[in-house]
């Protein structure tokens, strides 16, 4: 906005002093560690956080400056920086005792009618700056004034000591302190107390049982949801999709008294079984970033503790009724193993997505954030019309995702956004999909959903499976497209001629079919060192991000001559899975 539009007369910045807090230093917690991984990788607007903090008519600047210094000299996670190790996450944080931070305050001789909606394009410009871990505050303040009177404190926030409860927690003490009240002391824990517990025998015990339901999923689960044809990339731009609705809330509870679960079970198990029905999976992975503030000593700790967690929810099942009572343990699974070490967890993601062939794509996620303060910034104020069913389509984000979805409330107005990508998902399907939620709401608080048909659930949706030509089949647990490994493979060594094939495994089914990879090849021509399974491997596995429908094959074969001559009149050079040590052959 200009400053004609908003009114602003002057800005002007302030430097605020704090001192009274203790020195330390340790190492950094679980959720620090994977948030600022995050933060040396993605982009700043799309990584950090912001937030709207009303101020109470009649608060001076003088007394709004000294409780943002109180709440820092209060809150370590405020006082924190991470001394820099060059590219690698720091492993250590340092509480600084005392200090100094900017406030940026725009001066305004009126501001606009809608005063919440210009307080959070501010609060959303100012996530556009990276923060420097070593050294700056980890707020970014922007106190709008009106005639030299505070009236609304925007802010962006550094994820890696502060998550959207953390905000809540900060802005209600924030309230607190202008009101006059005395604050209680501390008891929550703070970031370093939270890593001695973390990297007690207990913590890492309870890391290693994360670890181990990831690693279970990462093994057997689809390597990508949106394995299909369209599906290519890993950063898309993607227009954002806004659902407000009455008639969503009304059939949320509704289903939610009829089947006498949670209603935020009840959308999240919708909203899975949506998902599997679109892509054509008997399984949803899904990432669902949860708080981990179930403890008391975690509720209001000022730090980052949301991590994923990672959803598989088996969707065959009878009835909308039955995958509920499924999905219900499947959460509850997913939320216990939420926390965990973030480079131990890549590390592993590393190990067995080689091991197996396959690609993390954390393509489906799905962040219910309606259980936090109603007032954070992007979820906004809460509907006064309640519109029956209203669609708007927002700004285009650049995001790592197929389909996003955040949910911001659920009571009187389900308010959620989606961002679909528009390869799979023109802006017609994006509606149709969004809607679709609702339709399957509906239907389930008038009665169970039987779900055996396929057909029948896309007419109570409206919305129908991806077509999958002929070229894809299933293997190992994914939707794979041979063609399209060959065309990688081949890509991947230079434009060898590349027939990749699947056949059936000992297993059997369609899920037991392995990947034999034929590579043409003459050993006059070719180094020794590129004519083995394991460069193969490597070489694919390199060009693996952002192709959803390749998985490498279990096995590579180099073959004298063209790779789609008869098996019989082929002479193997070499072969192996690639995973270990190859197998030389000299088959005639």
């Amino acid at each position: 906005m200009t400053a004609a539009a908003t009114g602003v007369t002057g800005a002007r910045t302030l430097t605020v002093r704090y001192a009274g807090g203790g020195s330390r230093r340790g190492p950094v917690t679980m959720g620090q560690a994977n948030m600022i991984r995050c933060i040396l990788r993605d982009e700043p607007d799309t990584i950090n956080i912001h937030d709207v903090w009303p101020v109470p008519g009649g608060t001076g600047m003088d007394r709004a400056l000294d409780a943002l210094a109180a709440l820092t000299v209060r809150h370590e996670a405020l006082r924190t920086t991470f001394p820099a190790t060059g590219t690698a996450v720091p492993a250590e944080q340092v509480v600084a005792p005392e200090g100094s931070f900017t406030v940026t305050v725009l001066d305004h001789d009126e501001l606009p009618e809608d005063t919440d909606a210009y307080a959070e394009a501010v609060a959303l410009a100012a996530r556009e700056t990276r923060f420097r871990l070593d050294l700056d505050f980890p707020l970014r303040l922007r106190i709008l004034a009106l005639a030299g009177r505070p009236v609304r404190v925007a802010l962006a926030a550094s994820h890696a000591v502060t998550d959207g409860s953390a905000l809540g927690v900060l802005r209600d003490e924030w309230l607190a302190l202008l009101a006059g009240e005395t604050l209680p002391p501390v008891t929550a824990l703070t970031p370093l107390d939270l890593a001695a517990e973390e990297n007690s025998a207990a913590g890492r015990r309870k890391s290693a049982a994360s670890l181990a339901h990831w690693e279970r999923i990462l093994r057997t689960g689809p390597q990508a949801m949106f394995a299909e044809d369209g599906a290519t990339g890993t950063d898309v731009p993607t227009p954002g999709l806004d659902l407000r609705s009455a008639r969503g809330a009304r059939a949320l509870a509704a289903a939610a008294r009829r089947t006498g679960a949670l209603p935020g079970t009840v959308l999240l198990t919708a909203w899975c079984l949506l998902t599997a029905h679109r892509t054509g999976q008997p399984v949803c992975v899904a990432a669902v970033p949860t708080s981990n503030r179930f403890l008391p000593k975690l509720a209001r700790s000022v730090s980052t503790l949301s991590q994923d967690a990672l959803l598989d929810l088996d969707v065959r099942a009878p009835s909308f009724d039955a995958l509920l009572a499924k999905a219900w343990g499947a959460a509850m699974n997913a939320y216990r193993h939420s926390r965990f070490d973030a480079l131990d967890l890549w590390e592993l993601i590393g190990r067995v997505t080689t091991e197996r062939g396959s690609h993390f794509t954390r393509d489906a996620v799905f962040n219910d954030i309606s259980a936090l303060p109603s007032t954070l910034a992007g979820a906004a104020a809460r509907d006064a019309d309640a519109p029956e069913h209203e669609l708007s389509w927002g700004e285009e984000r650049t995001l790592p995702t197929r389909l996003l979805t955040f949910v911001y409330e659920t009571d009187p107005v389900l308010r959620l956004a989606v961002w679909a990508d528009p390869a799979l998902f023109p802006r017609t399907a994006a509606e149709e999909l969004v809607t679709g939620l609702v339709r399957l709401l509906e239907a389930v608080a008038e009665a169970d959903v039987p779900l055996g048909d396929p057909g029948l659930l896309g007419e109570v949706t409206g919305v129908r499976p991806v077509a999958r030509g002929p070229e894809w089949t299933r293997v190992d647990g994914c939707w794979v497209s041979p063609a399209a490994v060959a065309e990688a493979l081949g890509e991947a060594l230079g434009g060898r001629p590349v027939e990749v094939v699947a056949e059936d495994g000992p297993g059997g089914g369609a899920d037991g079919r392995r990947l034999t990879a034929y590579i043409g090849a003459d050993e006059r021509t070719w180094p020794e060192e590129e004519l083995t399974d394991r460069h193969a491997h490597a070489a694919l596995m390199a060009v693996l991000p952002g192709r959803p429908g390749v998985l490498a094959p279990h096995r590579y074969m180099f073959v004298e001559g063209p790779p789609r001559q008869p098996a019989a009149a082929q002479r193997i050079l070499s072969e192996g899975t690639g995973r270990g040590r190859e197998m030389p052959h000299d088959h005639r």
